[in-house]
């Protein structure tokens, strides 16, 4: 067992012994999600087959009923539900050229896939960290097959257009003959920011990706919604990608748990989590980004090094079972680190005075840490 997998276990056992959770969720266990899964299952459901049948077919359905879309195909990943879409919009338009924003998911956290596996040439949309305007799009100076859209963009804050500057933007891309795909890895939650439902979002767009654990505390798994010429495409290619498993009703029936439980419970973690940011936003040095939040996630600053917030956390959670939040990074400005925070059902526990209670615990853990790693001879 490595150091780093040890710490993990750590992290996750202290987690789930918490009775108190500000950001996140405690981590359920295999037989946990075994009992999940059973009760999502009906007696006479039987398995899928390589992509046909039971559950997976059910999630296809429900997603194009969520979606409005025409058809839905089952993939049991995102990053490869997009290279898909990608290079659909490539072979149909002939242009290689894709419109990502320089922090969007194919850029920062797909190893190049994009352009290794789909041969594929990013476009820059902007370079501001947010969605790109109607005017970035209009005054591109390359063509491209694909314009895509993270919604919300996960590493500029969980930022999001207002549905006028989406619409625009769209507006814009169509008249210069671009396909729009959406990454809606987190596009449930965006729905309340952008006063719409999920089929008006996706309505906007020629193909839409969404996951299923992300946000709804699924197995694994994701959608690519559209026409049914582009989910025919995506069938051909997601064999070739290696997609294509024998059988995926696990993750299709934690999937179908998540739309259930979760995705009904989201508006209310939107609204919860402005809350939580104002009240987060009154300690000392704190910053909050985007305030107030578009979503039930938004990134949090604080003047301390990341290893001592870290170390607070979790002697917090292990010494009071109260977990405040977790993942610390530092940043470009030494002693000042960041961390993403993620209000869900257990955070719907904690009223604002709660909330302050426990991060001012939270920097007494941090200033007693800093005093033990200053002392001389430590280490």
């Amino acid at each position: 067992m490595t150091d780093a997998y040890a710490d993990r276990v750590r992290r996750v056992a202290a987690l789930r012994a918490c009775d108190t959770v500000l950001s996140g969720i405690r981590p359920t266990s295999v037989a946990e999600q075994l009992d999940t899964i059973r009760a999502t299952a009906t007696e006479e459901l039987l398995p899928d087959f390589y992509g046909e049948g039971g559950a997976v077919e059910t999630v296809e359905r429900r997603v194009a009923e969520l979606l409005g879309t025409e058809a839905v195909a089952f993939f049991p990943t995102g990053t490869m539900a997009q290279q898909v879409a990608m290079r659909y919009g490539a072979e149909l338009t002939g242009r290689d050229g894709v419109g990502l924003h320089p922090l969007s998911h194919p850029l920062m956290h797909e190893r190049d896939a994009y352009a290794v596996l789909g041969g594929l040439r990013a476009v820059r949309t902007t370079g501001a960290p947010r969605n790109p305007t109607a005017e970035e799009i209009a005054g591109l100076d390359e063509p491209v097959g694909t314009l895509l859209l993270e919604l919300p963009l996960r590493d500029a804050g969980f930022v999001l257009p207002t549905w006028d500057e989406l619409v625009a933007v769209v507006g814009a891309a169509r008249d210069r003959g671009f396909r729009v795909h959406l990454d809606g890895a987190r596009l449930w939650e965006s729905t309340v920011h952008l006063g719409r439902s999920p089929a008006e979002v996706a309505g906007l767009a020629d193909s839409t990706y969404v996951s299923f654990y992300k946000s709804l505390g699924g197995h694994s798994g994701a959608a690519l919604a559209g026409t049914a010429d582009l989910v025919r495409y995506a069938r051909a290619w997601r064999h070739r990608y290696g997609g294509n498993l024998f059988q995926q009703w696990p993750a299709a029936l934690a999937a179908l748990a998540g739309l259930d439980r979760e995705l009904p419970r989201l508006p209310a973690y939107v609204a919860h989590a402005k809350r939580v940011a104002e009240a987060l936003a009154g300690l000392p040095g704190a910053r909050i980004h985007p305030a107030p939040p578009h979503t039930h996630q938004f990134r949090l600053w604080l003047p301390h090094p990341a290893g001592a917030l870290n170390d607070a956390n979790l002697a917090l959670a292990e010494e009071e079972k109260a977990w405040f939040v977790g993942g610390w990074q530092e940043t470009e400005l030494p002693g000042v680190a960041m961390a993403e925070v993620t209000v869900a059902g257990p955070a719907l526990e904690l009223d604002p005075d709660q909330v302050i209670d426990l991060a001012d615990r939270f920097l007494r853990t941090t200033g007693a840490v800093r005093s033990a790693l200053d002392r001389p001879g430590h280490g």
